[in-house]
């Protein structure tokens, strides 16, 4: 109700236009990753089912990346679906992983991918998909791989841990076939083996998490050894531009050291 009177007072278009304003001069994020957290309880707060939170929150994803093309965010990184959510109901599952095919397929034909010059993948171990959303994937990869505007990476069947696991397998494999030798092996190397090694800038200078859970959850734990860290309190079918800005706010205001 508040949200509601705030909205017709126009205040939030005045307090958006007021961070704009903070924001457009200072240094913006070149990598933002965004931890997709609280649909189900959005769902149940307002008396709706897991599936119909699903929904919501994917309408916020193509929101956001409007946002990041707007000004001028050249990496976007959406925590999609953990492995550990296969745990979840089947039905759930399913629903989720057809939302993002359906979604995903929406985004194919989107003509900002395109004058935009996005590059879209999905990052984990997508080989636990089912065959038709591999394939949706993988036409889409295939349209947009040679574009470097900007990049927009969906993990999907994600954990940190199991991408450091594979490419740890990765690399004892090269050694064993003679590709590699364990002296060559450094940070800088092992970094051409993690599914981020696609990106000009795979680590993330800016993470957020809706829901106000205050955690990563296995989300680019390599990648996000110095990452600015962002908490919001709002689930994330809530997550609104305001929101967007003040997290560009505060990693503004901070002072990174990259732990010097």
């Amino acid at each position: 109700m508040i949200d509601s009177l705030l909205r017709v007072a126009g205040v939030y278009k005045a307090y958006e236009k007021y961070l704009n304003q903070q924001v457009k001069w200072g240094q913006m994020p070149e990598h933002i990753g965004i931890i997709l957290d609280g649909n189900r309880r959005w769902a149940t707060e307002k008396s709706l089912n897991a599936t119909d939170g699903h929904w919501a929150g994917a309408k916020v994803g193509e929101q956001v990346l409007d946002w990041c093309l707007e000004y001028g965010i050249k990496t976007l990184t959406l925590y999609t679906f953990s492995t550990e959510n296969f745990s979840r109901p089947s039905a759930e599952v399913s629903a989720i992983l057809k939302i993002v095919e359906e979604e995903t397929k929406k985004l194919g034909k989107d003509s900002r991918l395109h004058s935009q010059k996005v590059r879209v993948k999905a990052i984990g171990r997508t080989d636990l998909l089912p065959e038709s959303l591999q394939g949706v994937f993988k036409r889409l990869e295939d349209e947009t791989g040679k574009y470097d505007g900007h990049f927009l990476n969906l993990a999907i069947a994600y954990t940190g841990r199991a991408e450091i696991v594979d490419a740890t397998k990765k690399i004892v494999e090269d050694v064993h076939q003679g590709n590699l030798s364990p002296q060559q092996i450094d940070e800088d190397t092992f970094d051409k083996y993690l599914y981020t090694a696609h990106l000009p800038n795979p680590n993330p200078d800016l993470v957020i998490r809706t829901s106000g859970e205050e955690r990563l959850s296995g989300f680019l734990l390599w990648q996000s050894a110095y990452s600015e860290l962002v908490f919001v309190d709002v689930y994330w079918p809530e997550f609104r531009r305001i929101d967007f800005l003040r997290a560009i706010r505060l990693y503004q205001m901070r002072h990174r050291r990259f732990g010097r």
